[in-house]
């Protein structure tokens, strides 16, 4: 019998590139496919005009990646790209089409407790770079070499300009589990991040990681073991599924795991 597969589509945050899932590929198991999506402006379509509307990228994802949204699949983004996420899955039941198994929401606050004046001034570099700086996360290379980051913060100004369009109107709760994950050093208040719970109509996870905005990557092994877990847990049915969960490491993050 053929073992378990998933496709795992992983969405940048913003001013990145989907490049920064890459690792991925050979530190999660062989049964978990990673699909980038490349948003445009960037990466292998860096020649291509960025998208700055919410929607239309929502709609334009939905569309790119529609093959890969047939069968069993996961969605995971971090900051802007868990907004993008959540999105494509509202996007999916509204179109009645194949929702995923699970969406990973990363470092990101919930869509109806986003701060509204999060972007506002931010059209300008020393803000951009200000951000950059407080956030963290961006090696110091790319402050030394004058064109990668000319390429971030125009980059980062049009993801910006995305998630300023991001629809506001309330949606109903998402029928599948959710599983959001946040770092405990974060700017982010707690309580916005917990308020993804609103969005699931399924089962809520939420882990709690040390480290900042970017504990995806301070705590990844930690981070990928809790995906690996999830993503087991949706084969529980499945014969090899208790053997897959047996290889992931264990590690000491804190869960909160219900159904609602």
């Amino acid at each position: 019998m053929r073992s378990p597969s998933i496709d795992l589509l992983v969405l940048p945050c913003a001013g990145a590139s989907a490049t920064m899932y890459l690792r991925w590929r050979r530190l999660l198991p062989e049964w978990v496919r990673i699909v980038p999506v490349e948003l445009p402006g960037r990466g292998a379509r860096i020649g291509e005009p960025y998208q700055e509307d919410c929607v239309r990228l929502v709609e334009q994802i939905c569309d790119e990646h529609a093959a890969a949204m047939q069968g069993r699949y996961a969605l995971f983004g971090h900051s802007m790209g868990a907004l993008l996420a959540y999105a494509v899955a509202q996007r999916q039941r509204a179109l009645g089409r194949t929702l995923p198994c699970v969406v990973f929401a990363s470092g990101s606050p919930a869509p109806l407790r986003r701060d509204s004046t999060r972007y506002l001034d931010k059209d300008h570099d020393d803000a951009l770079i200000a951000d950059l700086r407080r956030q963290g996360g961006t090696p110091e290379e790319v402050f030394a070499n004058s064109e990668l980051l000319r390429m971030t913060l125009d980059t980062l100004a049009a993801d910006y300009r995305i998630c300023a369009s991001f629809p506001a109107a309330l949606q109903p709760p998402l029928p599948l589990p959710l599983h959001v994950l946040g770092g405990r050093s974060d700017d982010i208040a707690p309580e916005r991040i917990e308020a993804w719970r609103q969005e699931a109509g399924g089962q809520f996870m939420l882990d709690w990681f040390d480290g900042g905005h970017f504990f995806i990557r301070q705590q990844e092994q930690q981070v990928l073991a809790a995906i690996a877990r999830t993503l087991t847990r949706q084969f529980s049915g499945v014969r090899h599924a208790a053997a897959l969960a047996s290889t992931q490491p264990r590690n000491n993050h804190e869960c909160i795991d219900t159904t609602i």
